[in-house]
């Protein structure tokens, strides 16, 4: 696989009008958190580190899925995806299994 090199970066505003004061870094980064406490294929030094990239994008996948459709969050006491309209059940892994083809 042929990696992309960015040349660039445009800094502009896409679509709405957000408040300046409700603008934080906190939501990523705690998301990003959970990932990597969750998830040891981001830590170079264990037996569960992703050497091919597909292996990787594959894991991705599931824990999304895990983490919208199959955990109740405790701010939320549903999933992300029942909070969304989404999904109106919780899901099982059984069901996430039975999405593939």
């Amino acid at each position: 696989m042929k990696w992309k090199i960015c040349i660039g970066a445009r800094r502009r505003k896409v679509i709405g009008n957000p408040d300046r004061n409700l603008i934080s870094t906190s939501y990523v980064e705690r998301q990003n958190l959970t990932l990597r406490m969750t998830n040891r294929r981001f830590t170079r030094l264990t037996n569960a580190f992703s050497k091919k990239i597909e292996n990787h994008k594959h894991m991705m996948a599931i824990y999304a899925m895990n983490y919208n459709f199959c955990r109740i969050h405790q701010t939320l006491r549903v999933t992300p995806a029942m909070e969304a309209g989404i999904a109106n059940h919780v899901w099982s892994l059984e069901e996430i299994v039975g999405l593939l083809p």
